[in-house]
């Protein structure tokens, strides 16, 4: 009996492929560097393995991460607003007092010179995430997200969080000022912790620090746990669904039929427990309703004015920026925009937004997919019939997801947060009251579930 490919297996056969094809190349780039030579990416979040200088970082976070969430839910906007400025204001002081910023940038530097031996890309990966999560911490002030943070419009963030993040951001080609789905779910996973993705070890915590009572403020940290699970097992389960689309388009361009179809026929069923990752916890009893929408999602929301400056409102007369800097998405799932791109379909995100929030050679690999993307060149006959119909199977699936996700949104977003306003963090702030929120939301989710075809 054949051996079954591991990842390992894959991503052999994607560095082999890389000098013959585009998007082969492209991949096996994606993997040796933003992956730190693994997909998904590596991060060495092992403490006593990262540069002296960057360690207070990570000390300060553990710091600060209990005072993040409130054991009681306030509707108290004079006490939100205290409590959010002491945050900040512990925050600032300890990273004046432990981060060396000179140090810090002298080891960036570096590593935008390609020195990894002095800053292993594995432990590059483990400071972004670390970044991105001072970032929100900072952003929020308190957990659950509430009403006086959402309705501010700029944070003044200390240098220590913004000079790393303008290089870390620099590096992976991304211009947002918020984290993003890489950033603070995929890499938030101690890859050194174990050899199998059993024992990567959850790393920095929203919900830390609550006191150990029953209820649902308990259930807080464990579905916090489980919906980062999600996006780090889906990615895992993607690689062999990667390796096939390559191949595909690969055998596609080589004329061999019947190869091209076996690669297919690969990707439907590699399809199924890549999207059971999602099935199999996205519910109440793994992920709870009762916290998720208040003690889990709002962290991961922005909602400010872009820093960077924006042209979409210049002749607004007031000099300022105006547009509104989105958090995590589903949509940045790398996933689904593979699946996107091989099957011929539009990207769900615009250009500028997948430049704000997708790491470059993410977008590189996607927009390579694309480019040979071949089902719209097919036949309806013979090997060609065969491969349209699979293509379709592939299809089904994926529209079968997005209708199943559609109607679980609708579940966990309608909970009531009497603390905030109707917010996502991939769209921030939304209608003035939930049900014109989710007429909102849901005319975007029943739009792309309409394009899939």
């Amino acid at each position: 009996m054949a051996r079954r490919k591991t990842a390992r297996d894959t991503i052999k056969d994607v560095a082999d492929l890389a000098e013959y094809h585009e998007t082969a190349a492209c991949l096996d780039e994606l993997i040796r560097k933003d992956g730190a030579g693994s997909w998904p990416p590596r991060a060495n979040h092992e403490h006593s393995t990262w540069p002296a200088a960057l360690r207070p970082y990570k000390e300060i976070y553990y710091e600060m991460a209990p005072l993040l969430p409130a054991a009681e839910v306030s509707l108290d906007d004079e006490l939100n607003k205290q409590r959010i400025a002491q945050f900040r204001s512990r925050f600032d002081q300890l990273l004046r007092e432990r981060v060396s910023l000179r140090e810090v940038t002298q080891l960036l530097e570096a590593a935008d010179a390609g020195r990894w031996d002095v800053f292993p890309r594995d432990v590059y990966n483990a400071f972004y995430s670390c970044i991105a999560w001072c970032r929100h911490a900072y952003r929020w002030g308190t957990i659950p997200a509430v009403k006086v943070a959402q309705l501010e419009r700029t944070v003044s963030f200390p240098a220590q969080l913004t000079a790393p993040w303008a290089s870390l951001q620099a590096h992976f080609g991304l211009t947002s000022d918020a984290g993003n789905m890489t950033a603070n779910l995929v890499l938030n996973f101690c890859s050194s912790s174990g050899p199998g993705h059993e024992e990567e070890k959850y790393v920095y915590r929203i919900n830390t620090g609550l006191p150990p009572e029953e209820g649902k403020r308990n259930a807080a940290p464990k579905s916090e746990e489980a919906f980062a699970r999600v996006a780090r097992e889906m990615e895992r389960l993607a690689v062999p669904v990667y390796g096939d689309v390559v191949r595909a388009i690969v055998a596609f361009a080589q004329g061999d039929g019947a190869a091209c179809l076996a690669h297919v026929r690969a990707v439907a069923a590699q399809l199924r427990p890549a999207l059971g990752s999602y099935y199999e916890r996205v519910h109440d009893g793994t992920i709870a309703r009762a916290v998720w929408l208040s003690r889990v999602q709002g962290f991961y929301a922005w909602g400010l004015r872009s820093s960077q400056g924006c042209e979409k409102d210049a002749g607004s007369g007031d000099g300022e920026c105006h547009e509104t800097v989105d958090g995590l998405s589903g949509n940045q799932v790398l996933l689904f925009q593979v699946l996107d791109a091989f099957l011929g379909l539009e990207p769900y995100l615009p250009r500028e937004v997948l430049e704000r929030n997708v790491p470059r050679l993410q977008r590189e690999f996607c927009a390579a997919v694309g480019r040979h993307a071949f089902r719209h060149r097919l036949g309806k006959e013979g090997v060609e019939g065969r491969i349209r119909d699979e293509l379709a199977e592939t299809v089904k699936r994926l529209r079968l997801f997005r209708s199943a996700h559609r109607s679980r949104a609708k579940v966990y977003l309608t909970v009531p947060a009497p603390e905030r306003l109707p917010m996502t963090a991939g769209k921030s702030l939304l209608k003035a009251d939930m049900e014109q929120s989710m007429q909102f939301l849901d005319q975007f989710m029943l739009g792309r579930l309409q394009q899939t075809v």
